[in-house]
């Protein structure tokens, strides 16, 4: 499969410490791709250096075969890279739908577009649709979630970065924001998701990657990883 994103030897740094040493993936269209790993391993520096808020010392970041380093956040947003963070960072005081009408700032595609494209994003969230004109900082853990999930979807990308999208959420509500995802990549939608949740991950992902102190050590699909002696023991509790 031709690769959508790129990371080639990926280097970052905070002062002396480094972070990422030659962190190298990718991710095809409509492709689910996880990265494991636990805290600390550089998960989330790795989703913040693709989108442009941490400058690599080494390497390359790459969109549909050009490179995207050195551009800002917004101008990569506007490329087709949207990540969702880790605590979802929506804005409280707004509503649902203007939560989610943020995520069309970069658009230049006019307004019609946008407002078909939050029907659609309505859909995808039906609790949302229930919730619209509420305020974020009434919705629950998950639906603040999938909120933020939907404001990055406005933007229209098509490489959507989720950041622990499980953290604190119930396993039901892991499983419906899961279900989302698997909708996304049906319309061509790539996902790189970084979890500590690996089952979860690994239970949604076409590939997956072992990143180790900011080291590559394993990848491929979930069964293989799982099948590794030493990634059994140290990610699944014995051996495999």
């Amino acid at each position: 499969m031709i690769p959508v994103l790129e990371v080639e030897h990926l280097h970052v740094a905070y002062g002396g410490i480094a972070a990422l040493k030659g962190a190298s993936l990718s991710v095809a269209r409509g492709e689910i791709v996880a990265v494991i790993g636990a805290n600390g391993a550089g998960k989330s520096t790795l989703l913040r250096t693709i989108v442009g808020l941490k400058e690599p010392t080494q390497g390359d970041v790459r969109l549909n075969g050009v490179s995207i380093l050195g551009r800002s956040p917004e101008q990569i947003v506007a490329n087709g890279i949207c990540l969702v963070p880790e605590g979802r960072h929506v804005f409280t005081s707004l509503n649902v739908v203007e939560n989610i009408m943020l995520g069309a700032t970069t658009r230049k595609d006019g307004r019609d577009a946008c407002q078909q494209d939050l029907e659609k994003l309505l859909g995808l969230f039906p609790i949302l649709k229930k919730r619209f004109r509420q305020r974020a900082g009434q919705l629950s853990g998950g639906e603040q979630q999938m909120l933020a999930i939907a404001r990055a979807l406005m933007a229209a990308p098509t490489v959507l970065l989720l950041d622990e999208p499980s953290l604190g959420l119930a396993p039901l509500v892991i499983r419906a924001v899961y279900a989302a995802v698997e909708q996304l990549r049906r319309t061509g939608v790539s996902v790189l998701v970084v979890e500590q949740n690996i089952e979860t991950a690994l239970s949604a992902a076409d590939r997956a990657y072992v990143l180790d102190t900011g080291t590559i050590s394993a990848s491929g699909k979930p069964e293989h990883l799982r099948g590794i002696p030493e990634i059994a023991s140290a990610y699944f509790g014995g051996d495999a």
